[in-house]
């Protein structure tokens, strides 16, 4: 109870301090939370002042504005028995009043929660082709973190870890005339390869089954041959730097290779590990 009450208090200090940034009134009061509240209120604003141009989808509208009504409609329903209206009496007018205005606050907070998601989604979408130094760069490896909190099995975040290891390598395509975002982009590629490798190998070995390596096989043989590709026209350092990245998915493909012919010759699943994944022993000559 007290930690609802708390809460409701700092919804409404947010609200009043977004009316005040908006140009509202000033609100004479202060809280505790008021320096938390207004780091995100100025998030806010970034975000409005930065929103793209969004363009709902006309089914995804229609969608919530027929869910919508359906809960109104809910709300507002005679007896599912009877088809008579409710009886209204003194009791039931002052509950039926503090129904409507909680049926109200619900649809208000749908309604918000349904545009700050459209909102998300739209920053979302527009930050895909962002680069490191870009103003929506954070937003897009923000909504990477959140794609990895909701993946359903290790074997998920591994091949997500792997999708972002390839993004990773079309921002360092872009960043060919900057030596230092170049570099950097590329240690983030391959510290997404080694997590992705790592939870695919894992996998493998401990339920036996090569599949999630064929899934690390088919990543290095296309990433190998992109990464090649940063080779062309590339100077000195650069240079350099990518042949690190191509070394690390040979390391890789051998490891595979390795841990395949264990769980063929039917080895004990391997004690030891390392940033890639187990450690595989030798199968046995004969077997």
């Amino acid at each position: 109870m007290d930690s609802d009450l708390f809460s409701r208090r700092r919804a409404v200090r947010f609200a009043q301090l977004l009316d005040e940034a908006n140009g509202g009134p000033r609100h004479h009061v202060r809280s505790r939370a008021d320096a938390q509240l207004t780091a995100l209120v100025a998030v806010g604003r970034r975000l409005v002042a930065e929103r793209p141009v969004v363009e709902v989808d006309a089914e995804f509208r229609a969608g919530l504005r027929a869910m919508l009504v359906a809960a109104a409609d809910r709300d507002d329903a005679a007896d599912p028995v009877t088809g008579a209206a409710p009886k209204t009496t003194a009791r039931g007018a002052l509950l039926g009043g503090v129904t409507a205005r909680r049926a109200r606050a619900r649809g208000a907070i749908l309604v918000g929660i349904a545009a700050g998601a459209v909102a998300v989604s739209g920053i979302s979408a527009a930050s895909e082709n962002a680069v490191p130094g870009d103003a929506l760069y954070g937003m897009k490896r923000s909504t990477e973190r959140a794609q990895l909190a909701l993946a359903s099995s290790d074997v998920s975040r591994g091949q997500l870890f792997l999708d972002f290891a390839r993004t990773r390598l079309d921002e360092a395509a872009t960043l060919r005339d900057d030596p230092t975002g170049f570099s950097a982009v590329l240690d983030d590629m391959d510290t997404d390869t080694r997590q992705g490798v790592r939870l695919l190998t894992t996998a493998a070995t401990q339920h036996a089954d090569p599949a999630a390596l064929d899934a690390v096989n088919a990543f290095v043989a296309g990433q190998r041959r992109a990464v090649g590709g940063l080779l062309d026209g590339a100077g000195s350092a650069e240079r350099d730097r990518t042949r690190q990245s191509l070394a690390l998915l040979d390391t890789i493909r051998r490891r595979s290779d390795a841990l395949r012919a264990a769980i063929t010759c039917a080895l004990p699943a391997p004690v030891g590990s390392d940033a890639l994944g187990p450690t595989p022993a030798a199968c046995p000559l004969g077997r």
